[in-house]
This record gives C-alpha cells, sequence and structure tokens, in this order.
C-alpha cells in the first residue's frame, strides 16, 4: 500500500513540491505540508529564501516500513521531521550493515545523487514523519539563489563528514570507546533537538548498535552494564541516564575488572549513605514539626 502511494506521488498525480494553490481543492489535496522556509529551519539552513510558495509535502510511516529500497530508481531527498530511522547497506549475501540513524533535522537519500539510484535503504525505527523533497525541485531553487545552492550542498556535506566521522572512530578506538563516543554522539544530537541531553531513549537495538559500531551483541550489552556499574551512566533496558558525559567523551578504555569492582563498591556505599543521612533528616524533621 504504502509502495503504491509513493509510486503514484513519484508519477505526478500528486504533486510534492508546487506553488501553493489556495481554495478549498488545495485543503482537500493536502494533509500535511512544510514551507520552503519551514524546510531550510528543519535543517539549519540559514540562507535567505527568496520565493517561499513551494510546499512540500509530508508522509508518515510506521517502525518497520522502508521508506525507499536499494535499486530503487532516485528521484527524491528525504529529511525527517520526527522519529527514528535507520540506514542500512545489504550486500548480495543478504548481510545487512547499519550507516547511520537518521533523525530530527537530517536529510537522507543523497547516496542515490550519482547513479541515479538508491544504494541503500532507510528503515523506520520508530513511527516517523518525513518531509518528500524532490530533486529536480531543490536544484532548481538553488540555481535561483546561489545561498541557497550553497547551504544545500553544506547539509550533504554535514552527512558525509558525520559518517567519515565515525568511520575513523571504528578504525582508531577500542570498543568501550566506541559504544562511549556513541552515547556522546547521541547525547549532543538530542541537545541539538532541544530534548535532554542527559536522559533519553535508545531507539535502536544493542544489535543494531553492534553492527553500526562493528561489535558485537554482546560486546554491547557488556559495555552497557560496565558504564553503568562504575556510574558513568544508569541503564534500564533502552532507557539511558547519563551521568558523566565528559568522561564518556575522553574515555579510552575500561579500568581494570578489580578496579571497576572497587569503584562500584564504593558508589553503593556512597549511595546508601545518602540515603541513610536523607532518612534520618526526614524523621528528624517529622519529630521537631509538632514541637513547632
Amino acid at each position: 500500500m504504502l509502495t503504491s502511494q509513493l509510486s503514484d506521488l513519484r508519477s505526478g498525480s500528486m504533486s510534492l513540491a508546487t506553488p501553493s494553490p489556495a481554495g478549498a481543492a488545495w485543503q482537500r489535496q493536502a494533509k500535511l505540508w512544510s514551507n520552503l522556509k519551514e524546510v531550510c529551519d528543519l535543517l539549519r539552513i540559514q540562507a535567505r529564501v527568496q520565493n517561499d510558495d513551494y510546499q512540500f509535502q509530508h508522509m508518515q510511516f510506521k517502525a518497520g516500513q522502508r521508506i525507499h529500497t536499494i535499486g530503487q530508481p532516485f528521484d527524491m531527498l528525504y529529511i525527517v521531521n520526527s522519529g527514528f530511522l535507520k540506514t542500512v547497506m545489504i550486500d548480495e549475501l543478504g548481510n545487512e550493515q547499519v550507516l547511520g540513524f537518521p533523525m530530527k533535522g537530517d536529510m537522507f537519500g543523497i547516496d542515490g545523487i550519482h547513479r541515479k539510484q538508491y544504494s541503500t535503504e532507510t528503515v523506520a525505527l520508530t513511527n516517523c514523519d518525513v518531509i518528500l523533497v524532490p530533486f529536480k525541485i531543490f536544484s532548481g531553487l538553488g540555481r535561483t539563489n546561489a545561498e541557497l545552492e550553497a547551504a544545500i550542498y553544506a547539509v550533504m556535506s554535514r552527512e558525509l563528514v558525520r559518517e567519515q566521522a565515525m568511520i575513523s572512530t571504528l578504525g582508531s578506538l577500542s570498543a568501550e570507546a566506541r559504544v562511549a563516543r556513541f552515547l556522546v554522539f547521541l547525547s549532543e544530537r538530542f541537545t541539538d533537538m532541544g530534548y535532554s541531553g542527559t536522559q533519553f531513549n535508545l531507539r535502536m537495538t544493542r544489535q543494531e548498535i553492534g553492527n553500526y559500531l562493528g561489535l558485537t551483541l554482546e560486546t554491547v550489552s557488556r559495555t552497557f552494564s560496565a558504564f553503568n556499574a562504575i556510574g558513568l551512566i544508569s541503564v534500564d533496558q533502552r532507557a539511558i541516564v547519563v551521568h558523566d558525559l565528559q568522561s564518556l567523551r575522553t574515555l579510552r578504555r575500561l579500568p581494570p575488572s578489580r578496579v571497576r569492582a572497587k569503584n562500584a563498591d564504593a558508589a553503593k556505599k556512597r549511595a546508601a549513605n545518602e540515603a541513610a543521612a536523607a532518612a534520618a533528616a526526614a524523621a528528624t524533621a517529622a519529630v521537631a514539626a509538632p514541637a513547632a
């Protein structure tokens, strides 16, 4: 059903980016749209928009649905308005390699520009709202506005630089440092989106994190447990609370297990002492209250 909807949209039965009409017919046809300025704001493009008459359609995807597939003809760029996705490459044996986790404000689909077909596929990890941006329209707008064109290329470059940074991380850091950098990356992204950078839920599985970082599921789970034990984070299934972002940012390797055990015991004692002190203070306050 979803594939046929996208096919209809691409074939021209519904314009994804056209000068805004007016009247009841437009209201019946449109469900959710963004104008050019809103798209630029979402991409954090600072260029001045000279023509804001264009409207770009949103489309909703449920968790597990594919936005585009490998080998599909390229004609569309996608911008995440809400939700979380994963971009993967699949080899001839069916092995999947996770390349990234697009989230709000990210553009994906740029891998299709070179060969005019997508070399990856993107799958929704949660229910998502995605803005569809026909490449011909976007590039055409860029040709009429040099500042906007440069900003569009900067956005594409930003996505490539982010991927290259992760590749360099995979080749130079230990397993523990890879997981730590991933948590820092998520913290910074959530902060950029206006959410808490210290308390968030993982939208991807530990298997997907391991695939992305070049680690096994067991290594990722063990590292999370170790980070939890030494007080860098608290973990409750997919819920993460970051206690020491700077230590995660600079971590190279975990301390030896005996040191971790000692630190964990010390942390438990501190927590127990704090809880006892709080209970004593509450009891003292309760006794003093009638006298007052």
